[in-house]
């Protein structure tokens, strides 16, 4: 377990506010973190009005069933790829639809898929390496690798806090 200290409440508070003034709600979709970003957000009081719910993929079966990932995909790139985590994101926006007056349900999505150790790593992806991802309605995923150092925690707790700065960062760009 991370501990969420200031500088991650500082930084949920931070984009909590953002999506708060825009009207917006925000969806993860977790596999290497399993939950962590969505146990932050929601660690903050009054998350209920900007995040809509997380989903936690851990495995390939369940990135297929819950988010819609192709399963040629994760064969042809590996789990822990950017086709994987643009996929990720762009499904958790999907998966969670539209309300009844066709107003997304989420307007931002955020997912991570990596190796936080101590196993799993090879060569090609060493445990550390991590595909982040960033999906906004009605714009073109963009995603990011981070190749973190430390333990598993260590590993985990870097990925919240990069997850949640991409997040603001592309918040922030849409000036809406």
């Amino acid at each position: 377990m991370i501990e969420i200290g200031e500088d991650i409440r500082v930084l949920v508070q931070r984009v909590a506010d953002r999506l708060k003034a825009r009207g917006e709600q925000m969806v993860t979709a977790e596999s290497c973190t399993g939950g962590l970003i969505a146990g932050c957000v929601t660690n903050v009081p009054g998350s209920s009005s900007t995040f809509e719910r997380g989903f936690v993929t851990y495995s390939n079966d369940s990135k297929t069933q819950m988010l819609g990932v192709p399963a040629d995909l994760i064969d042809k790139h590996g789990a822990v790829s950017e086709p994987v985590a643009l996929a990720m994101a762009e499904g958790a926006l999907r998966a969670v639809g539209a309300r009844d007056n066709g107003e997304p349900c989420a307007h931002w999505a955020v997912a991570v898929t990596g190796i936080a150790g101590p196993d799993g790593g090879t060569p090609d992806k060493p445990v550390g390496t991590v595909w982040i991802a960033w999906a906004q309605c009605g714009q073109a995923a963009q995603a990011e690798c981070c190749h973190l150092d430390g333990d598993r925690a260590a590993v985990r707790g870097q990925t919240v806090v990069r997850a949640l700065q991409g997040l603001l960062e592309r918040i922030d760009r849409d000036g809406r």
